[in-house]
């Protein structure tokens, strides 16, 4: 990777980061309280953004990371290269169990969860750490 290309990627996670925390009072986390807001980042440096949207009917929410992979799909792009999350809480957080399967599907081999507190990125983690052998679309090739 050239010094540009990691220069422009830096920029955008770090643009990406900043608009996480205005973005959380968007979330409807009406039962919980617990906002959270996602950006996902495509291999092309694509941003596309989502919240949590909560319902009466628990299991019926919508993670943000959910909402920015759908984003992402109805854009076009079918490859994630980042995952930065913020919290409303500030606190460091991961993806759960069914985003990490929903991010399995379109991780590129160098994915990385990046966690966001007050609008900067801060702890940085391989995807593949998180869920190390996971079944994908090359199980089903």
């Amino acid at each position: 990777m050239s010094a540009q290309t990691t220069s422009t990627t830096d920029s955008v996670e770090t643009q990406a980061a900043a608009a996480l925390p205005a973005l959380l009072s968007r979330a409807y986390a009406r039962y919980s309280g617990f906002t959270v807001a996602a950006a996902v980042i495509d291999e092309e440096g694509g941003v596309h953004l989502g919240v949590n949207v909560e319902n009466a009917a628990y299991p019926s929410g919508t993670c943000a990371e959910q909402t920015a992979i759908g984003a992402m799909v109805t854009a076009g792009a079918r490859r994630i290269s980042r995952v930065l999350i913020a919290a409303g809480s500030n606190a460091v957080v991961q993806p759960c169990g069914a985003c990490r399967q929903r991010i399995a599907e379109f991780a590129s081999e160098t994915c990385e969860i990046v966690s966001v507190q007050d609008g900067l990125p801060t702890r940085r983690v391989a995807f593949r750490d998180l869920l190390p052998e996971s079944f994908g679309p090359r199980d089903l090739d």
